[in-house]
């Protein structure tokens, strides 16, 4: 009798996620992690008393429906309670999605390099992977996605502003592109950095989804509202697949902190964009810097930067590691720098600049 258990043939194909390293401490300097697009402010003191509050009740399960965060993201968004469904962050979300449209075999349709969970979700449904470069200037090539899409087809990612080179796709594209997608197709516009997106080109997707049954808007908490240790995202959908969604959500998955800190966050949101806004004029100073000192820098809409580095990723990422800064570095391609505390900022320009006389030399 075999003592191996059997395993699902699907997870050989599974890639690992590679989480951003904790920064490493050196001595006489503060070393910063800017690998994981983390909000580097702290918790508002209204939240976290909330937060505080709302863990006395953790001996109970938490509102299985969501309810009250809910009705606070809709009645935020202006659209109805029931076109929205919650999950354990954006990228739980988007496992609702796959696990409510795809069969083994059905294909997803998305841009690479991207958000590097979408492989791995794919894979773990035991669907197919169908994966589109970027252009030269590492946007969406959404003429080329549309060509993509076959009879085996049920869900395509637009990721606006695209994890990890930044630029987003712009309005009028957007509707080209969806003209061209079969109605029983699902489209998932993935918008986690939307807080951060100053470009009036960028399409509005409220308005896109309200006229699109087939479209979807994928959003989070963890990042312009400093809650990714919480685990909160939500979609917004029309009825049919949000209905799914909450079908295939993990039961009492959003814990009750994250939900209430959730809807403080909401409440407050006039502190955060002052934080937002501080981020975004960061996002330019590094931008700007890096390219006077020769970088090329794609439009970055979020809040981090793409260096393409092609073979020299590595060495940039661990010359920024001796600097006291730990980069996300994807080996022969670039590296993502998260836009942080202005020390750290200043600090990743002395790296780029140092790097890149060296490597001139």
């Amino acid at each position: 009798m075999s003592s191996t258990v059997r395993l699902r043939k699907a997870l050989a194909a599974v890639p690992a996620y590679k989480p951003g390293k904790p920064a490493t401490a050196r001595e006489g300097t503060t070393a910063y992690k800017i690998s994981s697009n983390e909000n580097p402010y702290p918790p508002l003191p209204s939240v976290l008393k909330v937060v505080h509050d709302a863990a006395m009740a953790m001996n109970r399960y938490p509102d299985m429906a969501v309810t009250e965060l809910t009705l606070a993201i809709a009645q935020r968004l202006g659209v109805p309670p029931e076109h929205i469904a919650t999950g354990t962050g954006s990228v739980g979300v988007l496992g609702q999605l796959i696990a409510a449209t795809c069969d083994p075999g059905d294909e997803v349709v998305y841009a690479w390099r991207s958000f590097e969970a979408y492989p791995i979700i794919v894979a773990i449904a035991g669907a197919v992977s169908v994966q589109v470069p970027l252009d030269e200037d590492a946007r969406h090539d959404l003429v080329a996605m549309a060509a993509a899409i076959t009879a085996r087809t049920r869900l395509i990612l637009v990721c606006t502003p695209n994890n990890p080179t930044g630029p987003v796709v712009h309005q009028g594209e957007l509707d080209a592109f969806l003209d061209t997608v079969p109605g029983d197709v699902l489209v998932v516009i993935d918008e986690a950095y939307v807080e951060f997106v100053t470009d009036d080109q960028a399409p509005d997707t409220l308005a896109t989804y309200a006229g699109r049954p087939n479209v979807a808007i994928l959003r989070t908490f963890s990042k312009a509202y400093g809650l990714a240790g919480l685990r909160v995202g939500y979609a917004v959908a029309h009825e049919p697949v949000a209905q799914a969604l909450r079908k295939t959500a993990v039961p009492f998955g959003v814990s009750t902190i994250a939900q209430q800190a959730a809807i403080a966050s909401l409440g407050v949101f006039d502190e955060l964009q002052e934080r937002v806004d501080a981020l975004v004029a960061e996002r330019r100073r590094v931008v700007a810097g890096l390219r006077r000192q020769g970088w090329h820098v794609p439009e970055t809409q979020a809040n981090f930067v793409w260096l393409p580095l092609g073979a020299d990723a590595e060495a940039f990422a661990a010359a920024a590691d001796k600097a006291g800064l730990v980069v996300r570095c994807f080996a022969g391609e670039g590296v993502r720098c998260t836009v942080a505390e202005t020390e750290a900022n200043d600090r990743l320009l002395h790296v780029a600049r140092d790097f890149l006389v060296a490597r001139t030399f």
